[in-house]
């Protein structure tokens, strides 16, 4: 879909058209569910939240505001209320017997998480800047001081330091505050 179609069809929608989101709702449903199946396997608990996500698009239409694009907004919904269904059904295991130790088939992978923000902070960090990269990585890689940094790289304390800084809000505006707390 060509981005000034998605505003129009986005426009008509905020004004209540019915068209418009069946529009919506018939080009990004199933693929939506389909992303939505890398986090879940229950197939009615997907289609559940799918419909959700779309419920909520359609009560609060009127409000509603797109910042990259529809579908963007609507994968990281989805994502969101995966990785929330993932970690409360954790919560929710029942422990067998006195071992008190969770089944097996509660443990839920965090992995997939875990490896996208590594990808996408190694994502930011070669987006950097050599010098600032390079100090980074000697930073928090290395775990170099940032007296041993300026010694190897012959620059003082202070520029090491804005360097680091440099790279973090980077890094922070890179994630768009999904992860930033971590910084």
């Amino acid at each position: 879909m060509l981005v000034n179609d998605e505003i129009h069809i986005l426009k008509q929608l905020q004004t209540g058209d019915e068209q418009a989101f069946k529009y919506l709702f018939d080009t990004y449903f199933v693929p939506l569910c389909r992303f939505m199946k890398l986090y879940l396997k229950d197939e009615a608990e997907i289609e559940e939240i799918a419909m959700d996500i779309f419920m909520h698009v359609w009560t609060n239409r009127e409000e509603f505001q797109i910042k990259l694009s529809f579908k963007a907004y609507l994968f990281q919904a989805a994502r969101n209320r995966c990785l929330n269904v993932l970690r409360d059904s954790k919560r929710t295991c029942p422990i067998d017997g006195l071992g008190e130790t969770l089944s097996d088939n509660c443990f839920i992978d965090e992995n997939v998480e875990l490896e996208e923000l590594h990808r996408l902070i190694e994502e930011a960090v070669c987006a950097l800047p050599d010098r600032c990269r390079e100090v980074f990585r000697q930073s928090r890689q290395e775990n170099l001081t940032n007296k041993e940094i300026a010694e190897r790289t012959q620059t003082s304390v202070k520029t090491v330091e804005a360097q680091i800084t440099k790279a973090l809000k980077y890094i922070r505006k890179y994630l768009d505050g999904k992860y930033s707390y971590l910084f």
